[in-house]
């Protein structure tokens, strides 16, 4: 396996060069931020019994790639809802910042509403050999269609859960719904994840449903799926970045980028 994208040193996550920004290279990806705030919520607020339902996060400005600190609080503690926020900082400047939404689990109804249909993409075992060294893993199915597979710990020594892999393949979201048919020319502001479940296995697919613009201020959405079937959605808010190109442009065409 590739080596991790952190280390955890002295309560820091130090970078390794490859967690750079597709945009900037001195700056850390973005979607590396968000699975950081996944990764902290779930290991310092865990709720006995509850489920991630809902992570928003708000990417305010690119952070640099250097050593990061993560803190976290709780907002909420009822029977049923737990709600808390992390924050990426480094010194008093602040990078980003995630609430996460945590219910209960309870019996499911007898007549539930009519459910998101399974899509029917290739499955994950059928697809063919992927280039080596790509981080993630992408498989571009056709336009608006991908199979995002990690190949890297997050955090040295720690495995992925899957609500961390469900908090990285969600950034993907933004370039899959807002790449024009050349370049992509929005730049990811937020995504909110929202989870019925978590994923089973590696892969996490998402299909794009729907893109809007204006002014240079894009929304968009996607279906997550697993192997078994639908397991949530993700929506994301973009905005115009002109005259600036991705150093490693993510292919949401055709063929597999970073």
């Amino acid at each position: 396996m590739p080596q991790a994208f952190f280390a955890l040193t002295d309560g820091r996550f130090v970078p390794a060069p490859h967690a750079r920004s597709w945009w900037v290279p001195s700056m850390t990806h973005g979607r590396l931020l968000g699975g950081l705030l996944a990764r902290t919520l779930e290991a310092e607020q865990p709720g006995p019994g509850m489920r991630f339902a809902r992570l928003t996060v708000d990417l305010f400005r690119s952070a640099p790639l250097a050593p990061l600190e993560i803190s976290t609080t709780r907002i909420r503690d009822g029977h049923r809802i737990r709600v808390c926020e992390a924050t990426v900082h480094a010194g008093d400047a602040v990078y980003a910042k995630a609430t996460a939404v945590q219910l209960r689990e309870s019996e499911q109804p007898p007549d539930p509403a009519p459910a998101t249909p399974a899509w029917d993409a290739p499955r994950p075992g059928t697809l063919p050999p992927h280039r080596a060294g790509a981080t993630p893993e992408r498989w571009h199915l056709d336009g608006r269609r991908t199979w995002v597979r990690e190949t890297c710990e997050l955090v040295e020594n720690e495995p992925l859960s899957p609500f961390v892999r469900a908090a990285l393949a969600a950034d993907t979201a933004s370039p899959l719904a807002h790449a024009g048919e050349q370049q992509l020319e929005f730049i990811n502001a937020d995504y909110s994840l929202y989870l019925s479940r978590l994923p089973e296995g590696e892969y996490v697919g998402l299909a794009s449903g729907g893109h809007s613009s204006a002014d240079g201020v894009a929304v968009g959405h996607c279906t997550l799926h697993d192997s078994r079937g639908p397991i949530g959605y993700c929506m994301t808010a973009a905005i115009a970045n002109p005259g600036v190109r991705p150093n490693t442009r993510p292919q949401t065409r055709s063929g597999a980028g970073q």
